[in-house]
């Protein structure tokens, strides 16, 4: 496994790369990315220990948006089977995932354990549904603080979990070694990643005035109400696909792929016209 350092423009093309492939089969990778949401909500109706058994699932369930884009870049139809993908490939890659689960979890509730330090467990209930935001809580000092030191300290473990679930399910690499060479990537990868985040950052941004402006229309119009709450969750959720659909690209662009050929429901992509769905073609910036 070799790393490639890419340019800092290349950032923008995966952003354009995961919006492109999301939009060859958008219902798909819609559904495929809202059935991965509900099975986390169910999750965390699970007494006791479903919080901890939503996180675990994350990493699964990102490296299952991984191959849904890699499907639809190869021109195939990408079916509810890849959201078991992390758990179909062998005994040892399951395990890998599972404690790859785990390890995002303990370190998710280790921040959230360290922002409790500052206000009192206060800002982790609002963020993981138990507590309602109100501008009370909102303008509470020790919730400021302890939002903005979980921000802080989520961010390197992001880090840690990129490439994580592509290195263990693709590459064969162990969960521990697959979250140094995660970061490490990231890191070595400082201004892709920077243009990549600038990149998602404006279409949010974009998208929210074109949600606003829909809804101002339709106030105008006089249907307001349900129908701006659909568009609005609608066009949050198709968005929040894009972005997770981008996410192969960035892995395909940072590391070599692997020299054994690999089933073709796993394929890391590089273009739409690969002509061996079992053997990825070597990766580079677009």
């Amino acid at each position: 496994m070799k790393l490639h350092i890419v340019p800092a423009r290349t950032g923008m093309s995966w952003v354009k790369l995961g919006i492109r492939a999301f939009w060859r089969q958008p219902m798909a990778l819609a559904a495929l990315f809202f059935m991965t949401m509900a099975s986390m909500s169910v999750a965390t109706l699970v007494p006791l220990v479903g919080p901890a058994i939503a996180l675990a699932l994350l990493p699964s369930a990102t490296l299952a948006m991984m191959v849904a884009a890699a499907e639809a870049t190869q021109g195939r139809f990408p079916t509810p089977a890849v959201l078991l993908v992390a758990f179909r490939t062998g005994r040892q890659r399951l395990r890998d995932m599972l404690v790859l689960g785990a390890l995002y979890a303990v370190g998710f509730l280790g921040v959230m354990g360290l922002s409790a330090l500052i206000d009192g467990g206060q800002f982790a209930q609002v963020y993981l549904g138990g507590a309602k935001l109100t501008p009370e809580v909102a303008q509470d000092a020790s919730f400021q603080s302890a939002m903005w030191l979980s921000m802080i300290l989520y961010l390197p473990l992001s880090l840690l979990f990129w490439h994580a679930p592509g290195l263990v399910h693709w590459h064969g690499v162990p969960p521990v070694k697959a979250l140094f060479f995660s970061i490490v990537a990231c890191v070595r990868n400082f201004g892709a990643f920077f243009v990549y985040g600038l990149g998602w950052l404006g279409v949010f941004l974009l998208g929210g005035m074109a949600i606003a402006t829909v809804s101002a229309l339709l106030t105008v119009a006089g249907l307001a109400g349900s129908a701006a709450g659909g568009i609005m969750v609608g066009a949050a959720m198709m968005m929040a696909a894009m972005f997770f659909t981008s996410v192969v690209f960035t892995f395909r662009d940072c590391f070599e792929p692997p020299n054994s050929p690999t089933p073709p429901s796993a394929e890391v992509p590089h273009d739409a016209t690969a002509t061996d769905p079992a053997d990825p073609p070597a990766p580079g910036p677009h």
